[in-house]
């Protein structure tokens, strides 16, 4: 960046817009390419955007996966944690002379949540249609207190055989 001395004559509102589009440039610069050593252009991580929504039976995970195969996706249920992973495969595209530039990010990916105590793993299943995965989780059933009933004493004794004395 070159350094711009300000003289009285100049306009100071101009010195400051000239100042902010060179820090625009500077930053934009330095964001947009992240080059490598050998001035490619380091592909970005696949990361894919996911919403979870409750329902009044079941939590649904929507994934939005475009470009990724069905084959390419894993959906995995281990001790209470839900795991949606797979890999996005890039295009590779021989170009000659001219501009090439690629934004889409492409590798592999995994995104985890964890569930709620009592899911039933077998329970959840999932489908894939037009690039977003859905995976349905059952709401677990909620448990119910067991009660317990209180015997009567000459219950307690009929049942031990006499062996409680009366107090």
């Amino acid at each position: 960046m070159a350094l711009i001395r300000w003289a009285p004559a100049a306009s100071p509102a101009r010195e400051l817009q000239t100042f902010q589009r060179e820090v625009d440039r500077l930053f934009g610069t330095f964001f947009d390419s992240q080059a490598g050593g050998n001035g490619t252009r380091r592909l970005q991580r696949f990361v894919p955007a996911v919403d979870l929504v409750e329902q009044d039976d079941r939590y649904v995970l929507r994934a939005d996966l475009p470009g990724v195969r069905e084959q390419d996706i894993k959906v995995e249920v281990d001790d209470n944690v839900l795991t949606v992973s797979g890999e996005r495969h890039s295009e590779h595209e021989q170009l000659g002379e001219g501009y090439h530039r690629v934004e889409r990010a492409s590798g592999s990916f995994s995104r985890s949540l964890v569930l709620p105590d009592g899911v039933d793993p077998q329970a959840v299943n999932a489908r894939f249609e037009n690039g977003v995965l859905e995976v349905s989780v059952p709401k677990p059933t909620p448990k119910q207190p067991h009660r317990v009933s209180i015997a009567a004493p000459s219950d307690v004794d009929a049942a031990a055989g006499g062996e409680l004395a009366a107090a």
